[in-house]
């Protein structure tokens, strides 16, 4: 029976430690992926590299058929924990700088000279100076035997972590507001699960744990579970740094990450390595049944996960705001995109040509220019000889009336918006031509009548969707800059809210170069556009006799130029930026004509425009920058003449 439970907790402590290596390398990535840019979640990122280290060479050791390997695998295990105490230093020194205590330079230097001490150690590892032979028949567990630099490690190993805990004590002790003191306290009992969970403390010996084995596997298993769950804790904590999404945004993707890769990956792991041991027990070398097991526990374990999904992230991370959240997702799901509305008028046309006996239908929506053809049956150019500049007049003098009126070889029905307005706004014209037919009977009118109501039903909706995306561009570049003030100001408050940079400033100028540029030959969007204030706008004034507008376009010129790559103009993709630059808002050309142009769709020219005009934002930016460390540099150099 003891051996039964000595077996039994032995597995389970190698499948918890090949989850904790599993997680600590899934959570090596999530930080890689998101918020790398930000300095505690690259140290963290050294923290979860020592872990990935420790328990994968752990792990493999376990399962080592000879002595030589795995003495190989306790000795590489060592690489991550020579470097934990080094990597602990760094991080409380990057967690210290983020909470508004920055390092006065002995910290900092102390943190990466920890670095080459622990190298230091590292080196003496493959002269069995660090750490000595191997103890296979040791009790109750092989382990390394330790040396007197073991000895010399563990004291250094212990200081490093004791000064960490003291730069957390301080951090904890800096931040102000309920939520980030909550989050640090997570960090604090999270930071716990590496320190504690990656020393191989047999190396010390016992004589407890060797006389009382099952004690031992379940102090190491109670370790393990303890690591885990810390483990998984302290990411969540830091997940918050350096990213300016909401918190709901930061928990859900961590916790779908987590249930989508090291649950499931342990979860699959745990299930093929209970079938396989099963399968030796009773005599089977490779049970067949294994990578079945492996693949369906696999897919059951994603389904689950699916099917819970909206669930979870319902109940766990909405909370108050779950009904507009939820409206929100509607929207998503139930969008009446530009492809849906032409597979619905497609359909509509369809069915207008089979109850008129027609070849060729159309139906024409109002652009912001002209009129375009939206949807065409029997070929795209069905009026191209007969789309004239009068059609508009034609429509709105016979369609308030009649429905329906006969034009040349057409028939035509306005689409009109329906709702509380006295005069309901034209939407589009949808039309089909009178192959043989001269009149119409009641019936066909009654479903001509019907299928229009339907065209015109799906404009009208398109369009106020549009108008909602326009509201939520208007509502973007505040409620982004109000994010990442409230993502930066987490531990660090009062030092982001009174910072003197303008950030609305910064995140308002895209959209002044934009509407300047809209109006670059004249208009109020140039001549009363903000960046008229700019003092490199003032200074160039001088040399354009005052005229501020001339001297705006100046600057956005050389904005432009800035842009332009080296060499002979050509339609390359290194150009695409100033191509769309100069072509868009100097030659006055039309959308559609530079798209064909530069061979792109429309959809990909209006993406590449927003990052053509945010380089050319940044590039003003500069300039002014420039233009007022100069002012500064003269005043000062100004002042010290006077004051001589």
């Amino acid at each position: 029976m003891v051996d039964l439970l000595l077996n039994g907790f032995r597995t389970l402590n190698d499948l918890l430690s090949a989850g904790i290596a599993i997680t600590a390398f899934s959570l090596l990535l999530y930080a890689l992926s998101f918020n790398l840019r930000d300095r505690v979640v690259r140290s963290f990122a050294i923290i979860l590299i020592c872990v990935v280290i420790v328990f994968v060479a752990d792990t493999i050791a376990g399962t080592s058929a000879t002595p030589s390997e795995m003495d190989l695998w306790f000795r590489l295990q060592w690489v991550g924990i020579a470097f934990l105490p080094a990597a602990y230093m760094h991080f409380s020194d990057a967690l210290l700088d983020t909470t508004g205590i920055p390092s006065p330079g002995r910290r900092r230097i102390l943190a990466r000279f920890s670095y080459l001490i622990s190298f230091g150690f590292l080196v003496t590892l493959p002269f069995s100076l660090l750490v000595g032979p191997l103890i296979q028949t040791a009790q109750p567990a092989p382990h390394l035997q330790r040396t007197w630099l073991t000895w010399v490690f563990t004291a250094y190993y212990v200081g490093g972590m004791v000064w960490a805990w003291l730069n957390f004590y301080k951090a904890y002790q800096h931040t102000v507001t309920r939520t980030s003191r909550r989050r640090m306290k997570y960090l604090l009992a999270g930071a716990l699960a590496p320190a504690l969970g990656s020393y191989p403390y047999l190396l010390f010996g016992s004589g407890l744990v060797s006389n009382y084995p099952l004690v031992f596997w379940l102090i190491a298993t109670f370790s393990n579970l303890m690591v885990y769950a810390l483990l998984v804790v302290m990411a969540y904590s830091v997940s918050f740094f350096g990213v300016s999404w909401p918190d709901r945004v930061v928990k859900r993707r961590l916790f779908k990450w987590l249930m989508r890769g090291p649950v499931t990956a342990s979860l699959v792991l745990a299930m093929t390595t209970l079938v396989r041991r099963y399968g030796s027990m009773v005599g089977l070398t490779y049970p067949g049944i294994v990578p079945f097991t492996m693949v369906g526990s696999l897919l059951v374990f994603e389904h689950l996960i699916t099917l819970a999904a909206p669930v979870w992230e319902r109940w766990l991370f909405h909370g108050r705001d779950q009904a507009n959240i939820q409206l929100l997702q509607n929207l998503e799901e139930r969008l009446l995109t530009t492809g849906d509305l032409r597979q619905f008028l497609e359909s509509v046309l369809a069915a207008v040509c089979d109850r008129l006996q027609t070849s060729r239908a159309f139906i024409i929506t109002l652009g912001v220019e002209d009129p375009e053809i939206m949807v065409a049956i029997g070929g795209d150019d069905v009026l191209s000889d007969e789309l004239s500049d009068d059609i508009l007049e034609v429509v709105v003098q016979n369609g308030f009336e009649t429905g329906f009126f006969e034009w040349g070889k057409y028939w035509l029905v306005p689409l009109f918006s329906e709702g509380d307005e006295e005069e309901p706004a034209l939407l589009g014209i949808m039309g089909a031509v009178r192959d043989s037919k001269e009149t119409l009977d009641e019936e066909e009118q009654g479903a001509l009548t019907l299928l229009s109501q339907r065209a015109a039903l799906a404009l009208q909706e398109r369009q106020v969707q549009q108008q909602v995306f326009n509201s939520l561009k208007t509502l973007t570049p505040q409620v982004d800059m109000i994010q990442r003030l409230r993502a930066a100001s987490r531990y660090d408050g009062t030092g982001m809210l009174t910072s003197p940079d303008n950030l609305a400033e910064q995140m308002d100028m895209a959209k002044w170069v934009k509407d300047a540029l809209t109006h670059y030959w004249g208009g109020p969007k140039l001549t009363q556009s903000p960046l008229m204030k700019f003092k490199i706008v003032q200074e160039a004034a001088y040399e354009h006799s005052g005229n501020s507008a001339n001297a705006l376009r100046a600057i956005l010129s050389r904005a432009i130029e800035q842009t332009r790559p080296e060499g002979e103009r050509r339609f390359t993709g290194e150009w695409i930026l100033y191509n769309i630059l100069e072509m868009k808002f100097l030659e006055g050309y039309k959308v559609r004509d530079i798209a064909t142009r530069l061979a792109m769709s429309e959809a990909d020219l209006y993406r590449k425009q927003r990052v053509a005009i945010d380089a050319v934002a940044t590039a003003i930016a500069e300039m002014e920058s420039k233009a007022k460390s100069k002012s500064i540099n003269e005043s000062d150099v100004a002042i010290g003449v006077n004051q001589n």
